[in-house]
């Protein structure tokens, strides 16, 4: 199909389900049609997909002289474009770059949107809101946060001006000559807003003058079309399906702006060793904070009276029997949650076993068994989970509960210390493996903790003094209890470690004080390891 505009040749292609809403992808110079084939893939069984070739790309026809590739000409041939395709309904427009800045001319002119459904904009920005935003934030060195946003984004335009003004497209769009128009949109827009762009910032979507707006943060470059076209293909799915009628899925309404909310309202929150103890109190932390939660753990008792909390506190609560030990349970688990209720957008392996003793009279099976709990859980839910929150594309959140045990050697917890410590190791390589893609991962390291650990804690002693156990548990149940530190101030610290984003947080002052320590003076620890002997 061939669009004259202006005398141009514009080439329009069409494919999918042709009874489906319209589609209509832009793509922006110098990327022809072809840069929406791994998008278009994903959406051809459902949608009727319309894209075509910019000018000077392509089967399009290519004028000469750099006015003619000015945003405004861009907008005639997506106009059009429009006109030839939206004959029988209206047309839900996704656009890119440039496509995108073109768009947005369309919008906030004469034509306004007419015959346009709605508009997801990929890492293109209206141009008379990016002028009249630097201009606005230059005005105000009384607002010192925007003043620098504006001069960091202003610093970043001049640095890459050698770059941009090689390409005809930039030449013709940055000296301010663009048309503009009323900025005020009447029609849905969802922004798909590049966090990695190399030449504009996040902020620059700030305060974008829409009616019904939604935005999607990822950590991309330029050419997220490319590196995330999942991400595009299910945004636009949600936002289309949405506005056609279907109930607003969990991210689409995660989105949305402006509307009033928790902290974790729309999120899915995945919790392990719910059934008491930290696990409980997380997942009830996080269902008043608006959360969903998946809880699991291998007590189905106590798991009940967890989801009757949740379900108390207002709150969604999945639950699953899982022993976080066998991997392929966890494997099988994370597939059905995923599929059941998508991707959790917080997973925390809290799941854990306490254990004391020397290691010299640990049986090697009771080590183990330590160890594939305390360490193999949270390796095994790190490796179901992981993979789906990057292929996801949108970020997210992992906790890892290890303990101030992780960096406290106590010769009589050689297991428990060891476990824990390998999660501490675990966590750090991980966190730097994920950073790339945008999912953060948190080491929280309780301290002496009042809760249900002491009576499910398993002693080694030596043959002669096996019948010290309920001795031995007393004395440690007194010592827990004259702490008074109970599970629901971890649960707060967690659900405050992931809204910060922190890499690792201790949790109470012993915790604190013993890691400041361990790191100034090892050899301090090493000493009081000697001497330390709860048994």
């Amino acid at each position: 199909m061939v669009v004259n505009s202006e005398g141009l040749r514009i080439a329009v292609f069409e494919e999918g389900r042709s009874e489906g809403p319209t589609v209509l992808l832009v793509s922006g110079h110098p990327d022809s049609h072809t840069v929406w084939d791994p998008v278009v893939a994903r959406l051809q069984d459902r949608f009727r997909l319309v894209r075509y070739d910019p000018r000077g790309v392509g089967d399009s026809s290519v004028p000469s002289g750099t006015a003619a590739y000015r945003v405004a000409r861009l907008a005639d041939d997506f106009a059009a474009v429009l006109a030839a395709v939206s004959v029988d309904s209206d047309v839900h427009v996704v656009a890119h770059g440039w496509g995108s800045s073109a768009v947005w001319e369309h919008l906030t002119g004469p034509r306004g949107g007419a015959s346009v459904a709605s508009f997801t904009s990929v890492a293109g920005p209206d141009l008379a809101h990016l002028r009249r935003y630097l201009a606005d934030s230059l005005r105000q060195p009384h607002r010192p946060r925007r003043f620098l946003r504006g001069a960091a984004q202003l610093g970043r335009l001049v640095a890459a001006a050698p770059q941009l003004l090689s390409d005809k497209q930039s030449r013709a769009n940055l000296r301010g000559d663009g048309t503009g128009g009323d900025l005020n949109v009447d029609v849905p827009v969802q922004l798909i807003v590049a966090t990695a762009d190399e030449y504009l910032g996040p902020h620059v979507y700030d305060d974008v003058p829409v009616t019904q707006l939604w935005r999607r943060d990822v950590k991309a470059g330029r050419d997220i079309v490319s590196s995330h076209p999942q991400v595009l293909a299910r945004a636009v799915a949600e936002f289309v399906e949405h506005l056609g009628g279907a109930p607003a899925a969990r991210e689409l309404r995660r989105a949305e702006v402006g509307r009033a909310r928790k902290p974790f309202t729309d999120n899915l929150v995945a919790v392990t060793g719910a059934g008491s103890g930290i696990g409980r109190e997380t997942a009830l932390a996080f269902a008043r904070a608006g959360a969903d939660v998946v809880i699991s753990d291998i007590d189905q008792q106590g798991l009940a009276e967890t989801a009757r909390r949740v379900a108390a506190e207002s709150a969604e609560a999945y639950s699953y029997g899982l022993d976080v030990a066998d991997a392929a349970a966890v494997e099988e688990f994370a597939a059905e949650v995923c599929a059941s209720h998508g991707v959790p957008d917080v997973v925390v392996n809290n799941a854990g076993v306490g254990h004391a003793g020397f290691f010299l009279d640990t049986p090697a099976e009771e080590f183990d068994r330590v160890m594939d709990i305390n360490f193999g859980g949270v390796v095994n839910g790190c490796r179901a989970f992981a993979p789906r929150l990057v292929e996801r594309g949108t970020g997210g959140h992992i906790v890892n509960v290890a303990s101030m045990a992780s960096y406290t050697p106590v010769n009589v917890m050689n297991a428990y210390c060891t476990s824990k410590a390998a999660v501490f190791m675990f966590s750090d390589c991980l966190r730097a493996e994920l950073d790339a893609a945008g999912v953060g991962l948190t080491t929280i390291c309780p301290g002496v903790i009042g809760t249900n650990i002491v009576e499910t804690t398993r002693f080694s002693l030596p043959q002669a003094r096996l019948g010290e156990v309920d001795t031995v548990r007393g004395r440690a149940r007194r010592g827990f209890s004259v702490r008074r530190y109970g599970p629901e101030k971890v649960a707060a610290a967690i659900v405050d470690a992931v809204v910060r984003k922190q890499a690792v947080r201790p949790v109470t002052f012993e915790a604190y004080a013993v890691y400041g320590v361990s790191h100034a003076l090892p050899q301090v620890m090493r000493s009081t390891a000697r001497g330390g002997n709860i048994l």
